[in-house]
């Protein structure tokens, strides 16, 4: 496989990582509760959520690995805010991707 097929294909497999961070429902969660209150600490977090401080604590470790939100300290408390930016490019690079095959299906 060659071409703009393969860069796009190099693409969805670099976001691979995070879609699945994304896609996890307890994560899902997280990301939505967050994006309601724009900026959040983790106490926040798991008293709404009503899961342990640990768990919620395990799950935002994985969205900060997969830049799927950013942290910012503020005196003791760590604040996340979603990560507009990069949850974009997961999705420029997927409906690129979809286009892209559309559209060789389409002429084959």
């Amino acid at each position: 496989m060659g071409g703009i097929l393969s860069k796009q294909l190099k693409d969805v497999e670099r976001v691979s990582e995070m879609i699945k961070a994304f896609a996890h429902p307890l994560r899902f969660k997280i990301l939505t509760f967050i994006d309601k209150n724009k900026s959040t600490n983790v106490n926040k977090i798991y008293a709404a959520l009503k899961i342990e401080q640990s768990t919620t604590s395990q799950h935002l470790k994985i969205l900060r690995q997969n830049n799927l939100v950013l942290a910012h300290r503020q005196g003791k408390f760590i604040f996340y805010s979603v990560n507009y930016e990069k949850i974009a490019k997961i999705l420029q690079a997927m409906d690129s991707y979809a286009t892209t095959v559309e559209r060789k299906r389409n002429a084959g």
